[in-house]
């Protein structure tokens, strides 16, 4: 039996009629600390814990989420977690596994369109989950490319289940597993981008874009990254898109929530500062508050970098390992408006996506030249057209996310040109679809990469952490655990196999599965 056989069978829940996980005395005695309650980081504390394992949580912020934190003033929610939730079957599942039911804490609406793509001359593009809108729309910008978009789907379909699917399962521990994987990397044209793979496909330039701009949200560069790292759009197949009702952050709460329920320990507001090690064992956690315990595991959802630089940085592990990181290439990072306007706007969707005049220039501006062009692409959330009550009545929530730059590469003063990047952002929006929206403004205010590299730790303020290259992904990326200190484990966007929701939630079972094989053993031995 494989490491990866033998951890699904150990993780494989052992349910009573009543739901209620049976035989807990296999982990009895046994703790787990997860540092960081990101997405990836609650999925995977919630998982020790359904297995029995006292687990837990230890959070810097007031409150969960990491990055999908949220922001409460005026009667406004202003959400900084993701737009819409695609892999909710990842999520029940932390539910499944104890007899519960996500329902219970979390309340998903469906997010229709997915999106509606606009260019500088005003055309518009619906991109529905629905395959006949879908089609139609396709139809009426280029009719030769219905039947592309039908191969691409079926290219699509393939890469995400050889692919993504299969590979973001592998643990990959070590260079056996990559050559594992060659046959599929192979069958899945991983040597190609996202963007040339659409291209094989679609000949119509702004469908190109149409359906290669979403690898923006995993902190790739369309032009460069591989279709396996960010999955063709698929949305016959894939559920379409869901909001969480609150906010993303009211998803982190709800899994807080089912987390306590079933006995974690949560600490918020307090930082880890060190984790304690002796030889190659990970021993203690300790924070800033005085707080410091003993655990048989350790696992950081933390920055990838902040936790070997500064949590480990008292170890050689951990000074080698943050020099090998700082050599790699890290995403992007993302300035942020959030605003509130006077009135409704049934008008605008949920999620818009503003082109500017170029595609391929300004994601060479922002990936490789490292400047701050006049022209933006912004992806603007309106999410009080799917849930009002983020808002007082007659009033609207809005956010405005514009990729950039992260500070290795762009050296600006973010305090002096974050506010005329504001004023920029909404007057490109005010220009294209709101024209008194300065006018109509309750309150504004945004977020720079200097506030990500502040406030959540992010190396460089990236906003994704490691770039999602061929040559930093699987085993070639940080390692669901750690190859020297043997305790010690990773989840979250900078291990594998990347960010976003499903991204993590697939790297929380790895690594979950990894812990749990190696705490059965160590008990056994």
């Amino acid at each position: 039996m494989t490491d990866t056989e033998m951890a699904a069978t150990l993780f494989a829940p052992r349910l009573a009629a009543d739901g209620t996980v049976l035989d807990p005395s296999r982990y009895a005695g046994r703790s787990a600390c997860v540092i960081g309650a990101g997405i990836g980081g609650l999925a995977l504390a919630i998982r020790l814990q359904s297995s029995g394992i006292a687990t837990t949580l230890v959070e810097r912020r007031d409150q969960p989420g990491g990055w999908a934190h949220s922001r409460e003033s005026g009667g406004f929610t202003f959400d900084a977690g993701p737009a819409a939730i695609t892999d909710p079957a990842g999520l029940e599942e932390l539910w499944a596994l104890s007899g519960h039911e996500m329902a219970r804490d979390v309340e998903l609406i469906p997010v229709t369109p997915l999106y509606r793509l606009n260019w500088p001359d005003g055309a518009n593009f619906e991109y529905s989950s629905d395959p006949q809108a879908l089609t139609a729309e396709i139809a009426r910008v280029n009719p030769a490319d219905v039947a592309g978009y039908d191969r691409l789907v079926e290219h699509s379909a393939r890469i995400y289940r050889e692919g993504y699917r299969r590979l973001g399962k592998e643990p990959f521990p070590d260079l056996k597993s990559v050559l594992k994987s060659v046959p599929v990397l192979a069958r899945a044209r991983a040597w190609q981008s996202v963007y040339a793979t659409v291209s094989r496909y679609i000949e119509n330039e702004r469908l190109r874009q149409a359906f290669s701009f979403h690898a923006l949200m995993a902190g790739g560069n369309p032009m460069t990254t591989s279709a396996v790292n960010a999955p063709l759009p698929d949305p016959a197949g894939r559920g379409g898109a869901l909001w969480a009702r609150g906010g993303t952050n009211r998803l982190a709460a709800g899994m807080v929530r089912h987390f306590e329920r079933l006995g974690g320990a949560v600490r918020l507001g307090d930082p880890v500062t060190c984790i304690h090690t002796i030889g190659t064992h990970a021993c203690e956690v300790e924070t800033q508050g005085g707080w410091r315990q003993r655990f048989d595991a350790v696992a950081s959802n933390a920055d990838v970098m902040h936790t070997w630089r500064d949590l480990l940085g008292r170890t050689k592990r951990g000074d080698d390992q943050a020099r090998k990181l700082a050599r790699k290439r890290f995403g992007p990072s993302l300035f942020v408006v959030h605003f509130a306007l006077e009135g409704n706007w049934p008008g605008i969707p949920h999620r818009t996506v503003l082109f500017g005049p170029r595609y391929r220039g300004l994601l060479k501006d922002i990936f490789i030249h490292g400047v701050l062009p006049r022209d933006m692409m912004i992806f603007l959330d309106h999410p009080t057209v799917t849930d009002p009550s983020l808002a007082p009545a007659g009033k609207s929530v809005f956010r405005a996310v514009v990729p950039v730059a992260h500070l290795g590469n762009l050296a600006v003063d973010w305090k002096q040109v974050g506010p005329m990047m504001e004023k920029r952002v909404l007057d490109e929006i005010g220009r294209r679809m709101i024209p008194d929206i300065h006018d109509r403004i309750v309150t504004s205010f945004h977020c720079s990469p200097r506030d990500f590299a502040n406030d959540l730790n992010a190396h460089l303020g990236s906003a994704f952490g490691l770039e999602p290259l061929l040559s930093q992904s699987g085993w070639l990326r940080t390692h669901n655990r750690d190859d020297v200190i043997e305790n010690l484990y990773f989840v979250g966007a900078g291990t594998h196999p990347g960010a976003g929701i499903p991204g993590v939630l697939a790297g929380a079972k790895v690594t979950a599965g990894l812990m749990l094989k190696d705490l059965i053993m160590e008990q056994a031995n």
